[in-house]
């Protein structure tokens, strides 16, 4: 017979106070873990060297929420053997494996290995005595930079709970320099998502951390970013390129600001043609395709009052359809990009079938939302129907998901009930009023 110690309720109490991904409040629909999935892999081994394990930790727990436990439990493993390795200490152990331990003990708790499970319980005990936090009423250092990089990854309100926990590590172990940067890091996306103007002590911030790692390109392209609304930055984008062009292809090697920061400040040909050199020189890598058709798609999409290249429409369409292969299970978005610019470029036909076949699609409330609110803006600027216009504008409102996708139909929606031209008003006037906020 079990022990009042050995319960389900009592196993599962112990199991709830742990820190680790499953107790992290974080519930992302299935779009989101495959996004993330992709996300990951895009980090790549070498240039992700640090966050190493916290890749693999989050890459497990996502497996695991996609149903695909084996790969789960692959994933850990791979988590714990990197943490020993970038650690670099006397002893395989250490505070940075609390939250690994605590990942495998829900997941054996999952499996039904109540025994592997408590085992891991047990040793996250053994790390806590031997590694006790310096802040008596905290978790560990190692375990608040570990759960503020997962948040990193997911809304924005999480990214400002991010930087508040990279805060409380560093504050209680200032020494790791990758805390630093991802601090500021995190601190700056949570204000551009909130459209908030990068205020002067962060803009400082982030020099400090740029100086303290020299080797982190994404934070110095996101730096120069942030000085170019002072003045001209084009020799140093053009030479921060060069450094870029040296780095291991990763999502972390700065490409994607920097191409951004080509086409906002210097020119959106030249950002093309830096695509093109970095793609000639790694031409099988997905996510320099997909940072080269967002290049592609922004300069057709700048240029709306002159008559397109045909050369460079081929190209971005030619992109758009590799890359949507190469991200099978997180295409909606770049299919819409697509549609986009058939769209633009009269090939009407082949924008009515991707819609069509993305709303015969089974869809998650967040891909139905984006689709429903594109969808809307196509029917009524390409094929001039604004009463479907105004349906899938509602479609997307009425999806109780907070987003930009929904503030847009919702804004729209307004507008059109306040101008009052259409026999629609009245309909839509009582759906905002029933609307849940």
């Amino acid at each position: 017979m079990m022990s009042a110690a050995q319960s389900p309720s009592t196993a599962e109490a112990k199991l709830q106070a742990l820190q680790c991904h499953f107790t992290w409040d974080v519930d992302p629909s299935r779009s989101k873990l495959v996004c993330l999935r992709d996300q990951l892999e895009d980090i790549g081994a070498v240039e992700g060297y640090s966050w190493l394990g916290h890749i693999y930790n989050l890459q497990g727990f996502i497996h695991y929420q996609l149903g695909l436990t084996d790969d789960a439990q692959r994933f850990f493993g791979r988590a714990a053997e990197a943490f020993r390795q970038m650690r670099n200490t006397v002893s395989d152990e250490g505070p940075w494996l609390v939250v690994n331990h605590g990942n495998l003990a829900w997941l054996h708790y999952h499996r039904g290995e109540q025994a592997e499970s408590r085992a891991y319980l047990s040793k996250i005990d053994a790390l806590m005595d031997e590694y006790p936090s310096p802040s008596q009423d905290e978790p560990h250092p190692e375990v608040y930079a570990e759960k503020a990089w997962t948040l990193m990854k997911f809304s924005t309100d999480k990214k400002r709970l991010a930087a508040d926990y990279f805060q409380r590590a560093i504050r209680m172990q200032p020494d790791m320099v990758e805390w630093h940067s991802s601090h500021v890091l995190a601190s700056v996306s949570a204000l551009k998502h909130s459209n908030k103007k990068l205020r002067a002590d962060v803009l400082e911030k982030m020099k400090i951390a740029k100086e303290h790692d020299p080797e982190n390109l994404y934070l110095a392209a996101l730096y120069l970013e942030a000085c170019a609304e002072k003045g001209n930055i084009e020799d140093e984008a053009r030479e921060l390129a060069r450094r870029v062009l040296r780095k291991p292809v990763s999502s972390y090697s700065g490409i994607k600001p920097l191409l951004r920061l080509y086409r906002e400040y210097v020119s959106a040909d030249e950002a093309i043609d830096l695509a093109e050199e970095v793609l000639e020189r790694h031409p099988d890598e997905r996510y320099l395709k997909r940072c080269a058709a967002i290049c592609y798609k922004k300069r057709l999409f700048s240029h709306r009052d002159n008559p397109l290249e045909h050369s460079m429409v081929d190209r971005a369409i030619s992109l758009y359809r590799e890359v949507i292969s190469l991200y099978p299970h997180s295409s909606i978005k770049r299919r819409i990009s697509l549609a986009k610019i058939y769209a633009e470029s009269n090939y009407q036909v082949e924008a009515d079938q991707i819609y069509k076949d993305l709303l015969e699609s089974d869809l998650d409330p967040e891909g139905a939302q984006m689709l429903y609110n594109n969808y809307a803006k196509y029917v009524h600027l390409i094929r001039k129907e604004s009463y479907k216009s105004i349906e899938y504008h509602m479609r997307a409102a009425a999806i109780p998901l907070q987003s930009l996708y929904r503030e847009n139909s919702i804004r729209t929606l307004r507008r059109i009930r306040d101008r009052n031209r259409n026999r629609m008003c009245g309909q839509i006037q009582e759906f905002l009023t029933d609307l849940p906020n």
